[in-house]
């Protein structure tokens, strides 16, 4: 570790390319700031967007949410994102989705992990090309952000399927105790 910082500091133009930001289009950052930061809650300045409102109704909330956020993973592609990136993004994704989608405690985590506004930052700092020059991605990496979007579109309907068992097990309860 203490190599690499001598590195870095030996040579500035090494540690520019690693810290620059790209401009993304400007339909990113605004889906970004409408899913995680759209609201500010009075006194105590909380932000809150449509990730954490939407997140509210029960079963279609988090699920709508996240397919929503496949855009700006999807649009990393393009901006050629490394694949590690695209899977950390994919993971900030499946993260939000999990512990979005509990109950109570699920609503007041979406309102506070961002992931949009994380996945659009990462993509800011790890594009390798300008919004211009962002026409469209290799084809390894659509294949490897398909792959993670079959594994998150898999996880949405496990957690949906396991939903329904519940408020089926729930109902069957009440249904016996009448």
């Amino acid at each position: 570790m203490r190599a690499y910082k001598s590195e870095m500091l030996a040579n500035p133009a090494q540690r520019s390319s690693r810290t620059h930001s790209i401009e993304v289009e400007e339909s990113l950052e605004r889906l970004g700031w409408l899913m995680d930061d759209l609201f500010r809650i009075p006194v105590i300045g909380w932000r809150v967007g449509l990730d954490a409102l939407v997140g509210l109704i029960p079963g279609i909330g988090d699920s709508a949410t996240a397919l929503v956020s496949f855009y700006i993973l999807a649009s990393a592609v393009r901006y050629r994102v490394p694949k590690i990136t695209l899977l950390r993004m994919g993971m900030n994704i499946g993260i939000d989705y999990l512990l979005g989608s509990l109950p109570l405690v699920g609503d007041l985590f979406d309102a506070w992990w961002k992931s949009n506004k994380m996945n659009v930052g990462l993509l800011r700092t790890r594009a390798t090309v300008s919004a211009s020059e962002a026409k469209k991605g290799r084809t390894s990496d659509w294949l490897f952000v398909g792959v993670i979007m079959l594994l998150l579109m898999a996880l949405l309907a496990g957690a949906a399927f396991i939903s329904i068992y519940l408020l089926l097990l729930i109902a069957g309860q009440f249904a016996k105790l009448s």
